[in-house]
C-alpha cells in the first residue's frame, strides 16, 4: 500500500471537497504545515492576547460595582456586565463557525485536524465569567502556532497558558512554605491538578514511570505560575515553594524561583521515552484506528526520540508506513469531524455560517453537536473527547447524525447538488452500490444528500 490522495483527505484531512485540490504526497502535507496560515487570516479568531482586554474590563467593572453597590449608579454597571457576557457568548458561537469554515476551505486540511487533535490533548476551558468563552482564543495563541515545531514548545505554551492554569486551578496553588503560603487562609495551599495532568495526560501517560512523590514535587515546582488580567501568564515568586524539587530523579529550581525552572522540567518531559511512546500511540489511534498497527506506533516513537520531539518528524513517520494507507474504513468520525466534512463536501458558502443570529448558529451546528454527544468546548474532564468508536456509535448519536444530514444541509446551501453527482464528489471510490441506488432513488435532493452523508462510508475516516 502506498500514499493515496483520497485517504489523505478523508483520514488525515477534513474530507473530500468538490473544488479543492487533494494532497500530492506526505511531503506536501508536511510542507503545508509550514506554509502561511491562510485560513487563520481568512477566518480570524480573536487571539488570547486580545481576549485579555475583556478580562481586564470585567475586573474593572466589578471593582467599580463593589464601590457603588446599593446606589443608582450600580444599575448601568450591572447592565454593562450582562452585555459583556452576551457579547462573549455570541462571539464564542461565531468562532465555532470560523472553525468549521477553516475546514471547509483549507488546502492544508492536515493543519486543521492537528489543531483539533492537540487542542483536545491539551483540553482546557475557562470556569467563570468571560473566561468561559476563552477556549478558541487559547487554541489560536497556544496551539495553532506550535503545530509544526518542537513538542516542548507546544507543551510549554499549552500547560502554562492562562486558560489551562485557570482550568486546573493552578492559579490557586500556593507553596506551603512560601511567603504567601505562610499567611494563606484555610483552604488555600498546594494544588496538584496541573502537575498530575502534565504527567498523566500531557506527557508520560497514565502508565508512565512516575510516582505520587513526582506529582507533588512537580506541583511544588509549578507554584508561582498564575494568571494576571493584563499580562496573561504570570509568575509570582511569593507563591513559589522555596528550595529545589526532584522530578523523575532530576533536581530543578532553587532560590530564588524562576519561570525558567518550569520550562526546564517541561523540556525534559517532552523528550522522555515514555512521552514518545504515549504520544506515538495517541497519534496513531486518533488518525489510523482504535487498534493501530504496532509498526506504525513504533515508527512514530522512533522518529520522536531521534528528532528530540520534532513534531513534523513524528507526523512524517505516521504518514509513511503502508498501514497508514490501508483502504479499509478507519475511525468513526467524531461529531465535529462529521459536520465539518459534510460542509466541505457540500462546499457551503461563507455566509452559511457567518453573520448569523445566535439561534441560527445553534440550530445549524452547536445544538446538533450536543445531540451527537459533543458539547462544544465544554469538556467533561481534562482527558478530552473519547477516541474509541463505541463512544460515538450510540442510538441517540446516530439518530442525531441522520437528523442533521437530512435537514441542515438545505439551511446551509439552498442549491443542493444533484445526489447522483454528490455521491461521487463526497465518497469517490468509497461509494457502494447501495448508496448509489439510494441517491438515485431519493424523492428530493435534500433526501438524497442526506442519505449520502448518513451512509456508513461517509461516517468513517
Amino acid at each position: 500500500m502506498r500514499f493515496d490522495p483520497l485517504l489523505a483527505e478523508i483520514r488525515f484531512g477534513c474530507g473530500l471537497s468538490p473544488d479543492l485540490p487533494r494532497a500530492a504526497s506526505p511531503d506536501a502535507m508536511i510542507d503545508g504545515l509550514r506554509s502561511p496560515d491562510a485560513m487563520a487570516a481568512r477566518y480570524p479568531i480573536e487571539p488570547f492576547e486580545t481576549f485579555l482586554t475583556r478580562m481586564e474590563a470585567r475586573r474593572d467593572m466589578r471593582k467599580e460595582l463593589r464601590g457603588k453597590r446599593g446606589t443608582p449608579e450600580a444599575d448601568p454597571i450591572r447592565k454593562a456586565l450582562k452585555l459583556q457576557n452576551k457579547t462573549a457568548r455570541q462571539d464564542h458561537l461565531a468562532w465555532l463557525g470560523q472553525h468549521v469554515l477553516r475546514r471547509v476551505r483549507s488546502t492544508t486540511p492536515f493543519r486543521e485536524r492537528l489543531e483539533s487533535f492537540w487542542g483536545d490533548h491539551f483540553t482546557a476551558t475557562g470556569k467563570a465569567g468571560v473566561m468561559r468563552r476563552a477556549t478558541s482564543p487559547y487554541l489560536e495563541s497556544a496551539i495553532r502556532p506550535n503545530l509544526a515545531g518542537r513538542f516542548s514548545d507546544l507543551l510549554i505554551a499549552a500547560v502554562t497558558h492562562p486558560v489551562m492554569v485557570s482550568y486546573l486551578d493552578q492559579d490557586r496553588s500556593i507553596g506551603p512554605n512560601s511567603k504567601r503560603g505562610q499567611k494563606a487562609k484555610p483552604g488555600r495551599g498546594l494544588n496538584e491538578n496541573l502537575a498530575r495532568e502534565i504527567l498523566e495526560l500531557h506527557t508520560l501517560g497514565v502508565d508512565g514511570p512516575y510516582t505520587q512523590t513526582d506529582v507533588r514535587e512537580l506541583a511544588e515546582l509549578l507554584t508561582g505560575l498564575t494568571v494576571h488580567v493584563r499580562s496573561g501568564r504570570h509568575f509570582r515568586k511569593d507563591y513559589s515553594e522555596p528550595g529545589t524539587e526532584t522530578v523523575l530523579g532530576k533536581t530543578y529550581g532553587g532560590d530564588p524561583a524562576h519561570f525558567r525552572d518550569i520550562e526546564s522540567v517541561l523540556q525534559d518531559l517532552a523528550t522522555h521515552p515514555a512521552t514518545a511512546r504515549h504520544l506515538a500511540t495517541k497519534l496513531a489511534v486518533h488518525f489510523c484506528g482504535d487498534t493501530p498497527d504496532p509498526a506504525l506506533v513504533a515508527a512514530i516513537e522512533t522518529a520522536w526520540l531521534d528528532s528530540g520531539g520534532d513534531l513534523p518528524s513524528a507526523y512524517r513517520a505516521m504518514l509513511t508506513p503502508p498501514s497508514a494507507w490501508d483502504p479499509a474504513p478507519g475511525n468513526m468520525k467524531q461529531p465535529f469531524d462529521f459536520i465539518c466534512s459534510a460542509c466541505r463536501a457540500l462546499a457551503i458558502p461563507d455566509d452559511a455560517l457567518q453573520g448569523l443570529r445566535e439561534g441560527a448558529m445553534r440550530r445549524r451546528v452547536h445544538e446538533p453537536l450536543r445531540m451527537m454527544g459533543h458539547s462544544w468546548q465544554k469538556p467533561s474532564g481534562p482527558d478530552g473527547l473519547d477516541e474509541v468508536d463505541a463512544a460515538w456509535i450510540t442510538p441517540q448519536g446516530m439518530a442525531a447524525r441522520l437528523q442533521w444530514a437530512v435537514t441542515v444541509p438545505l439551511m446551509l446551501r439552498a442549491d443542493l447538488p444533484d445526489p447522483r453527482q454528490f455521491v461521487d464528489s463526497a465518497l469517490a471510490g468509497r461509494a457502494t452500490e447501495a448508496v448509489r441506488f439510494a441517491a438515485n432513488a431519493a424523492e428530493s435532493r435534500a433526501d438524497g444528500v442526506g442519505l449520502v452523508l448518513a451512509s456508513p462510508a461517509f461516517q468513517r475516516m
